[in-house]
């Protein structure tokens, strides 16, 4: 038990660790949402982090010291944890289509924000994600126009990057929307993910 929790201290340090390395020199990276700003890599990987490191230093304390309170609360806080996480994925599961029709339209608002002073963190989120991905735009690449009121697209949508080519024809850029892209590939993953998100919940329990 006690090397569980330190286990969990030492894996809450490491997460907070990065999140503030991502902080510091990537900005609010992976920012793509205009509604909420906040809701980066970088936060969410500090938030996460501390979380674990209290839950961790409560739990070693308790063990330590063979303390039935901190123990108690170390325990009741994996509990709450284990049920938010189960709240979470019940309720994706059963908002799936308004969760897909809020998150595309807050992200075509947030292209607006592209290239603009004070959001290099969605600007990179954008251009690694259509690089990596081979897409362009939310639902297509002419979601940009909108963006640019001329027929462009950011130079990470082309084919072959170059200076500038954004500029030039529709056939040169990348023709798969990126939320589709995304999502799908998330759904191949999903068996992965849910065989760690059931193991995590497993060593919770």
């Amino acid at each position: 038990f006690l090397c569980f929790s330190l286990f969990s201290q030492l894996g809450g340090c490491g997460i907070l660790g990065v999140g503030i390395w991502l902080a510091v020199t990537q900005g609010n990276f992976a920012t793509l949402s205009s509604s909420f700003p906040s809701l980066s890599a970088a936060n969410l990987l500090i938030v996460t982090g501390t979380f674990v490191m209290i839950i961790g230093f409560v739990g070693c304390i308790g063990a330590i010291k063979e303390n039935k309170c901190l123990l108690l609360s170390f325990f009741i806080m994996l509990l709450i944890i284990f049920l938010l996480e189960l709240t979470v994925v019940i309720l994706f599961f059963v908002y799936t289509d308004k969760i897909d029709k809020y998150a595309q339209r807050d992200l075509k608002k947030g292209l607006h924000l592209y290239g603009t002073d004070g959001n290099i963190g969605l600007t990179n989120a954008w251009s690694i994600i259509q690089t990596d991905f081979r897409c362009c735009g939310v639902s297509n690449y002419t979601d940009w126009f909108e963006v640019y009121n001329a027929t462009r697209v950011p130079d990470s949508c082309c084919l072959e990057f170059s200076e500038n080519c954004g500029l030039h024809s529709p056939g040169t850029w990348w023709k798969a929307p990126c939320y589709e892209t995304v999502k799908v590939w998330l759904q191949e993953n999903l068996l992965a993910v849910g065989i760690f998100g059931l193991c995590t919940a497993m060593v919770q329990v």
